[in-house]
């Protein structure tokens, strides 16, 4: 009974290393499928980054490329046109904050009702007096963040 006891473990055990190498190796091949996906994971990032600095390098260029047409036009046209041209944004920019200066004043002297100063300075009026204003200051404060 023990001889046959003894067969019957030793057959069995005979098996145990092929189970555990089973075992071992799902356990490899799930873990290189996890670094594959990770590899994976990183290049997407890092293909997504190229592309955005890719859009930077452009958008660069493209505002290189428009400042240099500006000078040459600018190289061919009187000083008169180019004082003019340099103007539009500024007087834009003061048009803009005299309109509601005059509503505001135009208001406190009851010279107009609540309605019709909520009709003019309306949302879409602050959105672009936001515009102006983020314009003339936000990006400059930016420029000198970035360049300290």
């Amino acid at each position: 009974m023990l001889s046959l006891l003894g067969s019957v473990l030793g057959f069995g055990t005979s098996f145990l290393p092929k189970v555990m190498d089973y075992f071992q190796d799902k356990q490899d091949k799930s873990h290189e499928l996890a670094m594959m996906d990770k590899q994976l994971h990183q290049q997407k990032a890092l293909g997504e980054l190229a592309l955005r600095r890719t859009h930077v390098e452009a958008d660069i260029e493209e505002t290189k490329s428009l400042m240099q047409h500006s000078t040459q036009l600018q190289s061919r046209s009187s000083q008169w046109i180019v004082n003019l041209a340099a103007s539009v944004r500024p007087i834009a920019t003061y048009l803009l904050f005299f309109e509601i200066f005059v509503l505001t004043w135009l208001l406190a002297f009851d010279m107009i009702t609540l309605e019709t100063y909520h009709a003019i300075w309306n949302n879409e009026m602050q959105a672009a007096w936001a515009a102006v204003v983020s314009f003339w200051f936000g990006a400059r404060t930016m420029a000198r963040k970035n360049q300290t």
